[in-house]
């Protein structure tokens, strides 16, 4: 019998398990024994009891890493954590390989097989595996009601005897999945909403969902085969930002979803456009962790600029959501072992023809094998 070993988040602010209840019983169902690091779920409303009830052992922190086939985790290893791990695990977590490079080759090195959750393709075969999008979806929410809780006016519009309240006006920047949530979200709870995104195909999408496309004529545009924007060019930037300016000025809620995969998030949100916002509006910045979208956003912290605008950088926004988000992502893994689970063999198989696996395998028996990574590296 194959062994999987969930491991706990160091974090302080990563509220999020990779393993649920749910999770076990279909692992379980699978022929796989379940191990995991003491309260790895207590801070996403799983207690220890459920797991070991759903069929997990639990243990001492650690304890199961050194015997495990299948290490999950969310965040990346560290050199502790490479040291407690056997030639030939399968080790799967969030890596950040773009921007890990000693850490990739430390894996290699190893002779880890590691799988990277941020490279699963958005593709329809992998959308139950696709962590990425299920947990963006979830930031995408939690930018609004952190915004609407941050902001002092409600957001749908009120006809009161003491007077009509207008309602709140709501701009998103970048549409993909994490701004689509965002959009709904603002629609749904009253609010008027505008959206910008370089990609005019998406201008369907906002309206679908109630939204308005805020249209800025960039020239050519486009996007990535992972679905995501390309990066502008420097005239682009300034277009882009003259057109956004003005609904930047109009709207109580800014917020801010674009990210580069790999590289640094680009600057939407300067200086010049928050003077031109109104005092007590509030900006959301869902790519504080890469950089930021906003200038003067800072990590994890909620900063007020001297128009009296307030900048929301909280890293992780889907684990303020933590039971959904780990329902939703210790799903994913599940779905992401069952994928490649041959069950008449017992085993994981990783087959190098898959087409999944071809874009989320980073390292295996002792190489490097992702070429995209590989091709990055020799720039």
């Amino acid at each position: 019998m194959k062994t999987l070993h969930a491991v706990a988040a160091k974090d302080p602010h990563e509220n999020r398990s990779p393993l649920s209840p749910e999770s076990i019983g279909k692992l379980s169902n699978m022929g796989i024994k379940i191990t995991a690091d003491k309260g790895i779920a207590l801070r996403s409303g799983f207690t220890d009891e459920s797991l070991v009830q759903a069929g997990a052992q639990v243990g001492e922190l650690g304890e199961g890493t050194a015997f495990a086939d299948i290490i999950i985790r969310i965040a990346k290893p560290t050199q502790e954590d490479l040291d407690a791990l056997e030639p030939g695990t399968l080790h799967i977590s969030f890596l950040d390989p773009f921007n890990e490079k000693d850490l990739i080759q430390k894996l290699a090195d190893k002779k880890i097989s590691a799988i990277s959750m941020e490279m699963i393709p958005r593709s329809t075969l992998a959308q139950k595996m696709d962590a990425l999008s299920s947990q963006a979806n979830l930031a995408g929410y939690f930018s609004v009601v952190k915004a609407a809780e941050t902001l002092g006016k409600v957001l749908p519009m009120m006809m009161t005897p003491s007077g009509t309240i207008a309602p709140a006006k709501v701009f998103v920047i970048g549409v993909g999945v994490a701004g689509l949530q965002a959009i709904a979200t603002a629609k749904r709870m009253g609010a008027q909403v505008q959206a910008f995104d370089t990609r005019p195909e998406v201008e369907e999408q906002v309206q679908s969902i109630g939204g308005k496309f805020l249209k800025i004529d960039l020239g050519e545009t486009g996007q990535t085969e992972q679905g995501y924007a390309k990066e502008l060019s420097p005239e682009q930037i300034i277009k882009q930002k003259e057109g956004m300016k003005k609904a930047c000025s109009q709207s109580d809620i800014v917020i801010t979803t674009a990210k580069l995969f790999g590289r640094p998030a680009p600057t939407l949100v300067d200086a010049d456009m928050l003077a031109v916002m109104k005092r007590g509006s509030v900006v959301v910045d869902l790519a504080v962790e890469t950089g930021g979208n906003v200038e003067g956003s800072v990590l994890n912290e909620t900063v007020e600029n001297e128009n009296g605008v307030k900048i929301i950088g909280l890293a992780n926004l889907e684990g303020q959501v933590a039971k959904d988000a780990s329902s939703m992502l210790a799903a994913n893994f599940a779905n992401l072992i069952e994928h490649f689970w041959d069950k008449d063999q017992g085993l994981v198989k990783l087959n190098p023809e898959d087409e999944v696996l071809r874009e989320c395998l980073i390292t295996h028996e002792g190489a490097v094998v992702h070429e995209r990574f590989k091709e990055e590296t020799l720039k």
